[in-house]
């Protein structure tokens, strides 16, 4: 098979993580759910929180199936070279350390992924969501209690800035 011609399937898998009391508040309060998002691709789920990026089999994490499956499209990426620029993303712009709910998540981080490996952003409904939240009433009374959530779904195997060794 010629590696030119070859295309792969990309997925955004879209979580409901406002389980409990914020899945009953939030629809009421905030009228919003509150959502984690991961790219599917090469036969893996790739995701970033608090632990930095992690990947797992689809559907693997704690968080369990997806509530939807978005197809962004396809890639002609290769696994061997979306593996580096992960690394690459592991090292510097996506350490477990950087993670915050609002500025700077998992839907930041499948933003950008999907437009390297597509060239298309993630819906805006999930990248605007965090300033949605925080414009109501109820969102800035809850952010010194939002800001201090770090979401690091359970499961998967943390790059750590080395695909491979972790």
């Amino acid at each position: 098979m010629d590696p030119n011609n070859t295309s792969y399937a990309v997925k955004l898998y879209v979580y409901d993580i406002s389980k409990g009391m914020a899945r009953q508040l939030s629809p009421l309060m905030l009228g919003k759910l509150l959502t984690h998002t991961a790219i599917v691709v090469h036969g893996e789920e790739f995701f970033y929180g608090g632990d930095g990026i992690t990947n797992c089999p689809p559907g693997g994490t704690s968080l369990g199936q997806p509530n939807s499956i978005i197809d962004l499209g396809t890639t002609e990426v290769t696994e061997e070279i979306f593996m580096e620029y992960l690394s690459s993303l592991g090292e510097s712009t996506y350490r477990g350390n950087q993670y915050h709910l609002f500025e700077w998540n998992c839907n930041t981080f499948s933003n950008e992924v999907a437009q390297f490996l597509t060239g298309s952003k993630i819906p805006g409904h999930i990248t605007d969501l965090p300033a949605e939240v925080l414009s109501t009433p109820f969102g800035q009374a809850l952010r010194p209690l939002l800001d201090s959530i770090n979401i690091a779904p359970q499961g998967g195997n943390t790059f750590n800035g080395h695909y491979g060794q972790r």
